[in-house]
């Protein structure tokens, strides 16, 4: 039986369809709308918060350092936005297409001391069926890394005074002269894979400003979104290296200087 995650985003991007569909008028034409993407994930979901507080307890450390590490992006379930949309089902869902991550990203975290090699999930090695950290892990094992770096992107999208949440129309063409912002918040845990132990977590926020007036196309609003989002994904990149130097001075045996 599938459960409210599993369905919620698929019901509202039906209504979202047949409201678009049936009422061109009331939203100024089908091709009219931009959908604001689902919601990124809080670490907790892949923690899962039922499990017993004990055994989470006793995780311990087990990578060797150096150490091999792999990257995934997690989204909520369901996950759509106008470039790119989400694998697997569950309470959350993976996005493996490279929307505002660049090759000069991996390049980054592989010169970090003590990481010998970096390597991105895709869907080859990640279950359909997605629960918590374990199958990531999972996938992260099947290609040899030792740890395991997941981010989230979280994007709200504000014009004057109304919020736009998830899932949410923007009506083009007909905007008002006012201030339209785009806030994105990029969230990451490290894991190590043999345990599931959590090394460290990292957080930054980016925000784009416009004219709402000058948001006429979708791709206009997504390259806005684009903007924050990568913003902020830099910036949670540089609080990441300042968490992996402290991993290193505690974990490794013999840290080694960049």
């Amino acid at each position: 039986m599938n459960n409210a995650s599993d369905i919620q985003p698929k019901t509202i991007y039906l209504a979202l369809f047949w409201t678009c569909a049936l009422s061109p008028v009331l939203l100024w034409g089908c091709g009219g709308a931009y959908i604001t993407p689902a919601r990124g994930i809080s670490m907790t979901t892949l923690t899962n918060a039922d499990q017993d507080i004990r055994e989470r307890m006793l995780r311990k450390p087990a990578s060797p350092f150096p150490a091999r590490l792999a990257m995934v992006r997690a989204q909520a379930p369901g996950y759509r936005s106008y470039r790119s949309e989400g694998y697997g089902s569950g309470r959350y869902s993976v996005v493996t297409a490279r929307d505002i991550e660049h090759d000069e990203d991996m390049q980054r975290l592989k010169s970090l001391p003590m990481i010998t090699a970096v390597a991105a999930l895709n869907r080859m090695v990640i279950p359909s069926r997605l629960e918590t950290d374990k199958e990531l892990r999972l996938g992260a094992a099947s290609l040899k890394a030792d740890l395991l770096l997941v981010y989230s992107i979280d994007t709200t999208f504000r014009i004057g005074e109304r919020d736009f949440g998830p899932l949410r129309l923007i009506s083009l063409g007909m905007l008002p002269t006012k201030e339209a912002k785009v806030t994105a918040t990029a969230s990451a845990a490290l894991f190590d894979v043999r345990t599931g132990y959590v090394y460290g977590l990292a957080e930054s926020t980016a925000q784009e400003k416009q004219i709402a007036s000058h948001w006429t196309k979708k791709q206009v609003i997504d390259e806005a979104r684009q903007r924050a989002e990568r913003k902020a994904f830099e910036l949670m990149l540089d609080e990441f290296e300042k968490m992996w130097n402290q991993v290193v001075g505690e974990y490794a045996a013999t840290p080694t200087a960049g």
